[in-house]
């Protein structure tokens, strides 16, 4: 299985913190499971650490080199992952979510054909198959 990770998910897992759930580290440790982080997460990540320092002790390049050294791939963004944005589906009932990260990350792992694993509650309320909520 092919997984892209969330950005809270590179961070614990390779800080090896006791944050990370059981079935994550079950999936990301998995030999069969072929585990992506984004280029959008690199983003993130620097764009938070550039605003809240005390967030994240590692620059992006740090983080990017420390996940091909856990034998994560890389995968950049392309463009027909912008073509699923429209198709992101939350029914009423479901509070709003409005991180941008997550969105592109979301539509990238559906335009990919990956699961996108996450431990943020509010990505379960999309209405996709493409998400492993743990």
């Amino acid at each position: 299985m092919n997984i892209l990770l969330d950005t809270h998910m590179i961070l614990w897992s390779l800080s090896n913190s006791p944050k990370l759930p059981y079935a994550a580290k079950q999936l990301i440790l998995n030999d069969e499971n072929e585990i992506f982080f984004s280029v959008i997460s690199l983003w993130e990540i620097e764009i938070k650490r550039l605003v809240k320092p005390d967030f994240i002790n590692a620059t992006a390049e740090e983080i990017s080199h420390l996940c091909i050294k856990s034998g994560y791939n890389l995968i950049p963004l392309r463009e027909k992952a912008v073509y699923h944005l429209h198709s992101l589906k939350r029914p009423e009932t479901e509070p709003p979510h409005k991180d941008p990260f997550d969105k592109i990350l979301l539509c990238q792992a559906i335009s990919e054909n990956m699961n996108f694993l996450t431990h943020d509650s509010l990505i379960k309320g999309y209405d996709s198959k493409n998400i492993i909520f743990v």
